[in-house]
């Protein structure tokens, strides 16, 4: 029973797998955690884009062992995109990870927004947790190699290793710092979308992928009857810093990937509000969709 099952299927070099460990909001469920999705290549790497709250329940439920879950790339700060960054830090350092963690993330408009800074404080406040660890075990595990970038640079390459490039790009979510990924493999272009508005970046970089992984946020209706929101917090979540289910067909009509992955909404499939979520999307979009369940 302890075997990593996807990995039985052994990936040929030219092919890359991506396992949905968080397609959720901030609040995470026991159902779905928040943003987290595993890139696993044929080369044999694997690298995680974004680990959102809860998201290490997914992974550790694979079995990977913690040797390879080395690298992370964060497109913002939110905590529904990082947040679990601690479980990963010390749940890989305790399972034999040998290495430093590998982080790579955005600058912010001032130092103290930007990956480093959120990095390096991070393990000041875990500090009573990195020196028990480090006299019990090994310092070395519990050390984070961060890899800041400026934000505001669009289609530079950001990791180049073993024929894997990622690519940053702008994005538009609530403040500046914000980026999508462009990750090129074997002569395919994925991306990860992160969190983000509508904007001229994504449409331009992404169009023609091979697989486009972008926000499609629930209704307004949806946040005011489930919710019990006030209609304007509603619309404000749904459509002013995230994308809705119409703008992301919208978006996906433009860009024409051979595959579109909505992600970022809680919902159940079978329900009421799943279908009319899935409509809205083909309001918009009749190409090949999928919608992203942990």
């Amino acid at each position: 029973r302890y075997v990593y099952y996807p990995g039985t299927e052994v990936l040929a070099k030219d092919e890359v797998r991506v396992i949905a460990c968080g397609t959720g909001m901030p609040d995470a469920r026991r159902g779905q955690a928040s943003a987290c999705f595993l890139f696993e290549f044929g080369n044999g790497e694997k690298i995680i884009f974004d680990i959102g709250t809860g998201s290490m329940r997914n992974i550790n439920a694979l079995m990977i062992p913690a040797e390879y879950l080395t690298k992370v790339f964060i497109s913002h700060l939110h905590t529904d995109h990082w947040g679990d960054l601690a479980s990963l830090w010390a749940g890989g350092w305790t399972s034999g990870r040998p290495v430093p963690l590998q982080v790579w993330g955005p600058s912010g408009q001032t130092e103290d927004m930007g990956t480093k800074y959120a990095v390096e404080h991070f393990l000041k406040a875990y500090n009573w947790d990195y020196q028990t660890r480090a006299y019990k075990i090994t310092p070395e595990p519990g050390g984070i190699t961060v890899n800041e970038f400026d934000y505001r640079q669009e289609n530079e390459v950001v990791y180049n290793r073993n024929g894997i490039v990622v690519r940053s790009i702008p994005a538009i979510h609530t403040g500046d710092g914000p980026v999508s990924y462009i990750i090129e493999y074997a002569g395919m272009k994925l991306v990860f979308g992160g969190d983000t508005s509508p904007n001229k970046w994504f449409v331009e970089h992404a169009r023609g992928a091979d697989f486009v992984i972008h926000e499609a946020f629930a209704s307004p209706g949806f946040f005011v009857t489930d919710y019990n929101q006030p209609p304007q917090l509603a619309w404000r979540a749904c459509c002013e810093f995230h994308t809705s289910g119409p703008s992301f067909g919208k978006i996906m009509s433009t860009i024409k990937p051979r595959r579109a992955v909505a992600y970022h909404a809680l919902l159940d499939k079978g329900t009421e509000q799943y279908h009319l979520y899935y409509d809205s999307i083909r309001q918009t979009y009749d190409g090949p969709l999928s919608v992203a369940t942990d």
